[in-house]
């Protein structure tokens, strides 16, 4: 059978823990779309593992896939495969031979076209890692594909093809001198055909390339559990998510079946967990109706830090909840859960049940709001408007829960579901009655312990 991992949000809703709980049972876990923009966080025997690629099932042992619908970067691919080596883990990974291959190119004009829409604050707030310029390749019929790589003749044709067109529009679309780029030979179609003609060939040593769909078939007609992960969340999916704010495929359910080559059949007949942060926390630009306060450069209009009783909020579940960017130290924004914004992932995705994360970081506030609905021009609304117009002129109805005390989240783990305090079941019992879908677990901590477990979807 297979088991779906869907974030509800705007991503970085604890996916790789909930991966990683319910791993033990599955033999496979199949990455179905993105790339290395996805940052996935697995606690294994006390130790923390980072995962942008590998499928977060290989920290136990499980067979990880990166489906037909992922794009892959194999400078990240390999160099994750290694670091996991190096830490005494034996990763058995394998790549869709239809899976997109990005290049060095697709990475710098990633930066540019940011630079560029920055300029008119219409950036989106990329990684900058490549993945919008190789899934718009794939859509134009010019990308590289994974299985090119094995096959050097064919792989000079492709590069013959595609450089020419990319070094054009650096130079004459936004002006760039090639030369002056950092990495030049990232638009040299012999440098591009060495370096990743070598990965073809450690590709195939390690027969590491599979078609997705027979492998992962053949795998349920054997018996054995696949487990489809999903990056990002359903509110930056390119069709559903809010637009432009979004990603470049489809992190919903639906991609779980187009990016692995299994059936929609296969996948409905499965589970469909979605998983949901209690709060809301979101990286750069973008409406954010439940919003606490703001982060100067990122909120719109919001141009400097405040002193307000929100903002004194944002603060406490930020440091509670360590919502700062890994690398620059950048302050996420964040909101109260947003329950228009769940109804939508619920009707889009069809969840089965519910994996919500981070109750812990909640505690100590004397109230917990919900945002239960929208107004908009003095209607309200009870799931998000079809634009990211409409959704930026929303005010967020809030509902007022009583807070509840902090705890030794270690030992509610340990004790169940009635050792949660009760305010903070009122509070998970209103979100599962409102999406009239069962909880399967509760995260009270970043470990796969610290989590307490109700429903196995195996």
């Amino acid at each position: 059978m297979t088991v779906t991992i869907v974030g509800s949000q705007l991503g970085d809703e604890g996916k790789g823990g909930v991966v990683d709980l319910y791993g033990d049972a599955a033999d496979v876990v199949a990455r179905y779309q993105g790339g290395d923009n996805a940052g996935h966080t697995v606690v294994h025997d006390g130790e923390t593992y980072k995962l942008s690629l590998v499928p977060s099932g290989a920290v136990r042992g499980k067979v990880g896939v990166l489906g037909n619908g992922c794009v892959v970067n194999p400078r990240t691919l390999f160099d994750e495969i290694e670091t996991l080596r190096e830490k005494g883990l034996d990763p058995d990974v394998r790549v869709a031979e239809r899976a997109h291959v990005i290049l060095p190119f697709h990475r710098v004009l990633d930066g540019i076209e940011e630079d560029v829409k920055s300029e008119s604050d219409q950036e989106v707030g990329t990684t900058g890692r490549g993945i919008g310029p190789t899934y718009e390749d794939k859509a134009g019929r010019r990308g590289v594909r994974i299985r090119d790589l094995l096959d050097p003749d064919v792989l000079r044709d492709r590069l013959e093809y595609v450089v020419p067109q990319k070094r054009a529009l650096v130079e004459d679309v936004y002006g760039v001198d090639v030369s002056d780029l950092e990495d030049p030979e990232a638009f040299d179609v012999d440098a591009l055909h060495e370096e990743f003609g070598e990965f073809g060939r450690r590709l195939a040593e390690e027969d590491m390339t599979v078609n997705a769909s027979a492998f992962l078939s053949d795998a349920i007609d054997d018996g054995r559990n696949v487990m489809l992960e999903g990056a990002q969340g359903t509110i930056i999916d390119i069709d559903h998510g809010n637009y432009p704010y979004v990603t470049s495929s489809n992190p919903t359910a639906g991609g779980a079946a187009v990016g692995t080559g299994l059936s929609p059949g296969v996948v409905g007949d499965g589970e469909i967990v979605g998983i949901v942060k209690a709060y809301l926390s979101r990286v750069g630009s973008g409406p954010l109706p439940t919003e606490l306060g703001g982060v100067p450069g990122d909120t719109p209009g919001y141009d400097e830090e405040g002193d307000g009783p929100e903002e004194e909020i944002a603060t406490y579940i930020r440091d509670e909840g360590g919502e700062y960017g890994t690398v620059t130290g950048r302050p996420r924004r964040v909101g109260w859960l947003d329950m228009p914004m769940l109804r939508h992932s619920t009707r889009v995705n069809g969840f089965t049940g519910l994996a919500i994360n981070h109750v812990d970081v909640l505690s100590g506030l004397d109230e917990v709001k919900v945002g239960y609905a929208y107004e908009l021009d003095g209607e309200e609304l009870e799931t998000m408007p079809s634009t990211t117009e409409e959704w930026g002129r929303c005010e967020a109805k809030l509902r007022t829960f009583d807070g509840w005390p902090d705890v030794d989240w270690s030992e509610v783990a340990e004790e169940g579901y009635e050792a949660i305090p009760e305010n903070a079941r009122t509070y998970l019992e209103y979100v599962s009655d409102e999406l009239d879908v069962p909880i399967y677990a509760v995260g009270v901590g970043p470990g796969r312990e610290e989590t307490v477990v109700l429903e196995d979807p195996y």
